[in-house]
């Protein structure tokens, strides 16, 4: 089994090395940070599979830091983390996305639970991710008139009313046709049309 990482971020040393210590496994490497800003300077920061965020740290705080990573193109899966019972404050966190708000001190079992959800949420989000990068790579490589034929497909137009639409052949539009699903790897317009309706109904926070 491949091993995940986890970014624990909160400036009180006592509690972000009792977290090391809990979560550390033979499949999971947990590396801890004092401040967002020590987060945000590592080069391995978009790569984490989950992140536990205090919401009061020291400098940038937890709700800044979320913000932040909204603006990233993948943002892991987050739980975070409060010394005080702040229900603005986990309102505001949920609408970001976070997995979950813990007071602490938390239950040990919970956060075990709520950090392995965490990792499993991680592994479909990153995949779909990666799903919809590769698709906008690949339709980068169309052709001006290839992205033309594939929106007259996708909108279930014939090949002759293609032909007639583009003002171009038959022929002409059968070679662009197999071009596009040559180059998005489907077989069909239906194919297709998946592939283009997962980019509409992907996205969010992992």
């Amino acid at each position: 089994m491949s091993i995940q990482t986890l970014a624990v971020i909160d400036d009180d040393a006592a509690v972000r090395q009792s977290l090391l210590w809990l979560l550390a496994s033979d499949t999971l490497q947990v590396s801890g940070f004092d401040s967002a800003e020590a987060f945000l300077a590592d080069p391995r920061r978009e790569s984490f599979n989950g992140l536990i965020v205090d919401l009061r740290l020291s400098g940038m705080s937890g709700i800044v830091l979320l913000q932040t990573l909204a603006a990233w193109p993948y943002c892991p899966p987050v739980i975070m983390l409060t010394g005080h019972g702040d229900v603005p404050h986990a309102v505001a966190a949920f609408k970001m996305g976070v997995v979950d708000f813990l007071e602490k001190p938390f239950d040990d079992q919970h956060l075990i639970e709520q950090v392995n959800h965490c990792l499993q949420q991680d592994q479909a989000a990153r995949a779909l991710h990666l799903h919809e990068q590769r698709v906008h790579l690949t339709l980068a490589t169309l052709t001006e008139r290839e992205k033309e034929v594939m929106q007259l497909v996708l909108a279930g137009l014939l090949n002759k009313q293609i032909a007639e639409a583009l003002h171009i052949s038959m022929k002409t539009v059968e070679v662009h046709r197999a071009r596009v699903f040559d180059k998005m790897g489907v077989k069909s317009a239906v194919e297709l049309a998946g592939v283009i309706a997962s980019l509409a109904g992907g996205g969010g926070r992992g």
